[in-house]
């Protein structure tokens, strides 16, 4: 099964790290569409289709599959685009593949996240029966009753549910084949990698109980539950299930906000977390993802070297409030008054004397300040 390469979609920076999206049975990468474009930010995301699932080619996947011919279908992804070890977050029958990978090839992970999943999917003969369903009647009846399976009353995704009525017959019976032979509950306890479980707390499918058997069996592994969220958690409550990534993928938030904290000063990061409101959350997580997460940890350019350009930036476009803070932190970047000086000097070559002059009389109150203190 190795030789086909699934069907997939690779977003993010190609120098960050990657981060594989698994689907669950009868959706297509669609389902990631409101979280993966956020986690591009700070990783390589691979979405992928299951065999058969949005548009994609059946290929081998056949009657008797398993979980572990899917998740090898992902390794030889992996191997295709040069990825070694990647993070790794599926939901439903992707967070199957994902505790196969964990349990198997456990040097290929950096991370696990399961989503709305199941180390063991209920009685097998409830997938017998509904791949034998399938091969004698397709898939409209299913599909016509999938927002209640997968969504809480009221809530659709008609992208999904239309995924569900086009994914190949033949196919997704396999997956279910797949789900029916699934059981690594006797092996959670092997998974050596950082994992978190996330459960819909209305969830029926795999409700939360399930994803704290996980929680629980797997060592240091932590649960969280999404209220208002159902099977399809991730297009249902998608802040939710971000947020819960992010914590648990850290990566660059974490490194940004300890970078922040670093040049800034923790009164200043404090003041910033204090004043945070909803309408604000968003703007201060772009900050210590990208600005403090990716571009002041870039080691091309020391820190005096950065705080250089800022300090130049800063008077160029007069912002004065920012340049000030800069100030601050070029000294705890390592710089002297007389550096901070020469470059304000220089400012006025290239930035204009007025622009230089405000920037000096702003820089001489905070060294004063400096002073005193």
């Amino acid at each position: 099964m190795t030789d086909t390469v699934l069907d997939h979609r690779v977003e993010g920076p190609a120098s960050a790290p990657p981060l594989f999206l698994g689907p669950s049975l009868g959706t297509s990468y669609a389902l990631w569409d409101a979280v993966a474009p956020e986690l591009a930010v700070a990783h390589r995301t691979v979405r992928w289709n299951l065999p058969g699932h949005g548009g994609a080619d059946p290929g081998p996947v056949g009657p008797g599959a398993t979980v572990g011919d899917l998740a090898d279908l992902v390794l030889a992804l992996a191997d295709a685009l040069g990825v070694e070890r990647f993070a790794y977050a599926g939901v439903s029958l992707g967070g199957a593949v994902g505790l196969h990978l964990a349990v198997h090839h456990p040097h290929r992970l950096s991370s696990l996240a399961v989503i709305c999943s199941s180390a063991r999917f209920g009685d097998p003969e409830r997938w017998r029966e509904r791949a034998a369903t399938v091969r004698s009647e397709g898939l409209a009846d299913l599909a016509a009753n999938a927002d209640a399976r997968w969504f809480t009353p009221g809530f659709t995704v008609p992208r999904l549910v239309r995924d569900h009525r086009d994914a190949d017959p033949g196919a997704y019976a396999a997956c279910c084949d797949a789900l029916a032979a699934f059981d690594l509950r006797g092996r959670l306890a092997e998974i050596p990698v950082p994992t978190l479980a996330v459960a819909g707390r209305d969830d029926p499918a795999t409700p939360p109980a399930h994803l704290r058997e996980i929680a629980d069996a797997v060592p240091g592994a932590s649960l969280v539950e999404i209220p208002g969220a159902s099977h399809l958690a991730v297009a249902q409550r998608p802040e939710a299930v971000l947020t819960a990534l992010r914590a648990h993928l850290g990566g660059h938030a974490g490194r940004g906000t300890a970078v922040r904290r670093e040049v800034l000063g923790d009164a200043h990061v404090d003041r910033a977390q204090t004043r945070q409101t909803p309408f604000t959350a968003r703007f201060q997580d772009f900050i210590s993802r990208y600005a403090w997460g990716e571009i002041w940890t870039d080691p091309t350019l020391t820190r005096r070297e950065r705080s250089l350009v800022t300090l130049t930036a800063l008077v160029a476009r007069g912002h004065h409030d920012e340049l000030a803070l800069h100030v601050r932190a070029a000294r705890r970047n390592g710089l002297t008054p007389e550096e901070i000086g020469a470059v304000l000097l220089q400012t006025a070559v290239y930035c204009g004397v007025p622009a230089a002059n405000a920037a000096f009389a702003v820089a001489q109150r905070v060294l004063d300040e400096e002073d005193e203190g």
